[in-house]
C-alpha cells in the first residue's frame, strides 16, 4: 500500500557520503554545523525525547555524534536513563511528557505547558548549534515551533538547525499528508525510520531522509547475529531458564504491556485475565518486561502479586536479557509499539493488542486510513501478526489467538518467514544497493553524519 520508491543515496562513512549529506541538507546561506562547532570549540546539541523508545534512539544518536565529531559535544535537554549514560542531565523527568492519546492528555495539560515553557527557555539559554527532537510529536513540534518563533523575536543571525527523528505517522490518518506542509516552518529535516516516509515528506516540502529502523542496531550492539546476510538476534534461552529457575517443561510467554504508565495500567489487567484463561491448558510462566520508567516499574511490581500464573519480571535497559527471554519464549503478547519489530528480529511469533480510552478509540476509527496498527503489518501490508484491537481486545480473544500461535506451526512459520522480508525493507542500504548496513554503518550514525555535515 505504502511501499513507494525511496530516495536513493548510498550512505557510507566516506567522502561520497559527506557530499551526499550536504546535498540532502541544503541550508543555503547558513554557516554549517561543523564550522560553528569549530568556531566555538565545541558542538552544542539540545535534545528532547519523551518516551522509552525515544530515549534509546536519542542515546544511540548521542554516542554516534560523539564518535563522529572531532570537537567536544555538549548536550542539554530532556531524556531518560539511556541518555543519561551518554552525558545528559535531564532538565526534568522524561516521564512528565510521556503521554499519548486524546482524552488521556487532559489531566496532564497543565504539567505539559509548564514543561514546554521550561524546555524552550532552557534551549535559548543553552544556545545550541543543533536541536534534535525524537518522536513524541505532540510535545516535540510545539517545542520546535515555539523555539523557532522565539529566535525570530530575538533577531539572531545564527539560529540552530532543527531536526526531528521519527516522522509523524501522517500515513495513518485521513488528511495526514497535508499537515506535513506546515512543518517545514520549524523543522529543517526529518529522519524517517520507515521506507515509504521520506519521499512523501519531500513531496510536501519537508526535507527528509530514510535512515533505517532503530531496531536494526540491536543486532550490532549485542553481536548475537550468527548470519551476516540476515537481520536476526538469537539469544540464549537455556541460560535464561537456568538463571530464573524455569523448568524445561514450562511454556514461557513473553508479556510486554508497554512503556507508558497509561497504557500499562490499561493493558496489564487484560493480559492477566488472558493468562488466567490459558493456565488450564498449559504449564505457563509469564515473563513480564518492565520498561525503564519508575512509574511503570512501581505499578507492575504491585500489580503482579495476584497473577494467576508463575511470573518473572525482566527489567528494561538490558537488551541481552530481553533477547535471551525472547529465545526462551514460545510466543509473546504485546501492546502495539516498537516491540513488535523487536519480536520479529528475535523471530518470536506474537499477538499485538491495543486498547485506549473510548473517545480515543472512536477518533482512531473515524480518522485512521490504514488497516493495521503494528509496524510489521503496516510495512508488509499484510496481516502477518494477529491483532486484537479496541472492543476486540478481550481476554478470551487474546487467549484464542495465543493458543493458535503456540500450536499451529503454519501460523508460526508465517510470522518467522515474513521477518526476513520486513528487515530487508527497514535496512536503507539493502533497499538501495542490495547490501546490508551491518558492516558499514547504523541508523544513528547515518543521522549523526547528516547533522554534523549540515
Amino acid at each position: 500500500m505504502f511501499l513507494k520508491s525511496v530516495w536513493s543515496v548510498k550512505i557510507a562513512m566516506n567522502t561520497s557520503f559527506s557530499r551526499a549529506a550536504k546535498r540532502s541538507l541544503s541550508f543555503s546561506g547558513r554557516t554549517g554545523v561543523r564550522d560553528l562547532a569549530a568556531k566555538d570549540g565545541e558542538l552544542r546539541v539540545f535534545i528532547v525525547a519523551g518516551e522509552v523508545s525515544g530515549d534509546i534512539i536519542a542515546s544511540r544518536f548521542m554516542n554516534s555524534l560523539q564518535t563522529l565529531s572531532p570537537f567536544p559535544v555538549r548536550f542539554a535537554g530532556v531524556g531518560g536513563l539511556m541518555m543519561s549514560h551518554q552525558g545528559l542531565n535531564s532538565l526534568f523527568p522524561m516521564e512528565d511528557i510521556a503521554v499519548m492519546g486524546i482524552w488521556e492528555l487532559l489531566p496532564h495539560l497543565s504539567t505539559l505547558r509548564v514543561r514546554l515553557k521550561e524546555a524552550v527557555e532552557s534551549a535559548l539559554t543553552f544556545q545550541p548549534h543543533v536541536v534534535l527532537t525524537v518522536d513524541s510529536k505532540g510535545f516535540s513540534f510545539r517545542f520546535l515551533k515555539q523555539l523557532r518563533a522565539r529566535y525570530g523575536l530575538l533577531h539572531r543571525v545564527t539560529t540552530p538547525r532543527h531536526f526531528h527523528y521519527v516522522a509523524p505517522s501522517f500515513w495513518a490518518w485521513k488528511g495526514g499528508e497535508s499537515r506535513l506542509k506546515g512543518l517545514s516552518e520549524f523543522v529543517d529535516h526529518v529522519f524517517c525510520i520507515l521506507p515509504f516516509e521520506a519521499e512523501v515528506c519531500r513531496s510536501n516540502g519537508l526535507a527528509a531522509t530514510f535512515v533505517g529502523h532503530p531496531t536494526l542496531e540491536d543486532v550490532l550492539e549485542l553481536k548475537m547475529n550468527k548470519c551476516v546476510d540476515e537481520w536476526k538476534v538469537q539469544g540464549d534461552g537455556e541460560e535464561f531458564r537456568r538463571n530464573y529457575g524455569i523448568s524445561s517443561g514450562s511454556t514461557i510467554i513473553s508479556v510486554l504491556p508497554g512503556s507508558r504508565l497509561q497504557e500499562v495500567t490499561r493493558m496489564l489487567p487484560i493480559f492477566s485475565r488472558t493468562m488466567k484463561l490459558l493456565r488450564h491448558k498449559e504449564d505457563l510462566t509469564a515473563v513480564i518486561h518492565v520498561a525503564p520508567n519508575k512509574h511503570v516499574h512501581n505499578y507492575i511490581t504491585n500489580a503482579v502479586h495476584d497473577w494467576p500464573v508463575s511470573i518473572v519480571l525482566v527489567p528494561g535497559g538490558s537488551p541481552c536479557m530481553k533477547y535471551n527471554s525472547f529465545s526462551a519464549s514460545r510466543v509473546a503478547l504485546c501492546t502495539s509499539g516498537t516491540v513488535a519489530v523487536e519480536l520479529q528480529l528475535a523471530r518470536l511469533p506474537c499477538v499485538v493488542a491495543y486498547r485506549a480510552h473510548i473517545l480515543t478509540e472512536w477518533f482512531i476509527r473515524y480518522k485512521a486510513k490504514i488497516d493495521y496498527i503494528s509496524l510489521p503489518n503496516i510495512v508488509l501490508d499484510s496481516s502477518v501478526i494477529p491483532e486484537a484491537l479496541f472492543g476486540g481486545c478481550t481476554p478470551s480473544q487474546l487467549a484464542l489467538l495465543l493458543t493458535d500461535l503456540m500450536h499451529n506451526e503454519s501460523l508460526r512459520e508465517k510470522q518467522i518467514s515474513a521477518a526476513g522480508t520486513l528487515f530487508d525493507l527497514l535496512d536503507p542500504l539493502r533497499r538501495v544497493s542490495g547490501n546490508s548496513t551491518q558492516n558499514e554503518t547504523t541508523p544513528s550514525m547515518i543521522a549523526a553524519s547528516l547533522v554534523f555535515n549540515s
